[in-house]
């Protein structure tokens, strides 16, 4: 058992573990966490300026900001989903926020742009030895999942597997990981993958690397023009709202910097930032590397 972990942190696994059945031995397959690596933290820093100041990758419940619902709060859903999923762990006196777990998904595609890409275009591959303190859901906690395990027994997770594959819609198709314990970058993180239309843009990112001596890897991002924004998928607004942008920006496309610079700018729009995020969602699943 990992040392730095918390008490609350050792009793939610240990509630997993209770109820993931017989062993099946750990997958091949790491853990990644997926975010938006310009977004705006409670702090007003970027994540990314957040990561090399704290040498830690952070829960929503400490930054105060969500690529879907921003419900990470006392009596909150995610909350609720908490208490449920690790037996009350969470809602013990005396936890803090950065207690909470983190969020992110078994990578057992190896996908480029990581396990679960609807929660940003950047990742962190976290190393091998994390899954010993992850748990692992069928599904997004969202939907409240049945299925659950540890990394070493996750029988009911695996056994439902194809199916969930086969109805998960393309943004949908994972397993979800919760990381229990501190993502400290130095100890816990073997890359941090970015989407290079951030090339030029992040400075901090080669500072991250160098500081705490993790990979860093870039991915040929998605790209695509507003006509080509199919009008079926995250609803009519989109392609004149990509349109808009690429007018307002004098870009030919729409790509994860672009979205992210009028992410911040509208950072206090709630409504704006809906759109944006569905606009990510649909470059994630429709955009040409």
């Amino acid at each position: 058992m990992d040392a730095r972990l918390t008490p609350a942190q050792a009793e939610a696994l240990a509630h997993v573990r209770a109820v993931s059945g017989p062993p099946t031995g750990p997958p091949d397959a790491v853990v990644t966490i997926n975010f938006h690596p310009d977004r705006i933290d409670a702090g007003g820093r970027t994540v990314i300026e957040g990561l090399l100041a704290d040498g830690r990758f952070r829960s929503q419940f400490e930054t105060g900001i969500s690529n879907g619902g921003l419900t990470a709060h006392p009596g909150g859903d995610r909350d609720r989903w908490e208490r449920r999923m690790f037996g009350g762990a969470y809602q013990r006196p005396g936890v803090t926020p950065a207690d909470r777990p983190k969020y992110g998904a078994l990578d057992l595609a190896r996908h480029p742009a990581g396990a679960a890409r609807r929660f940003g275009s950047a990742h962190l591959r976290l190393r091998p030895e994390v899954g010993a303190r992850t748990t692992f859901t069928l599904g997004d906690s969202f939907h409240e999942p049945e299925a659950a395990g540890v990394f070493d027994a996750m029988t009911s997770v695996l056994a439902g597997l194809p199916d969930h594959l086969a109805s998960a819609g393309p943004l949908d198709d994972y397993v979800e990981a919760q990381v229990h314990g501190p993502v400290d970058l130095a100890a816990d993180v073997e890359a941090l993958v970015l989407d290079d239309s951030f090339a030029g843009c992040l400075p901090a990112a080669e500072t991250v690397a160098t500081r705490y001596g993790v990979k860093l890897e870039w991915r040929p991002g998605s790209r695509l023009t507003p006509f080509d924004i199919p009008s079926d998928f995250r609803g009519p607004q989109m392609r004149p709202l990509a349109v808009r942008l690429c007018e307002r920006y004098g870009r030919p496309f729409v790509d994860a910097e672009l979205i992210g610079r009028a992410a911040r700018e509208a950072r206090t729009d709630p409504g704006t930032l809906q759109l944006l995020k569905y606009l990510w969602h649909t470059l994630a699943v429709h955009g040409v590397g």
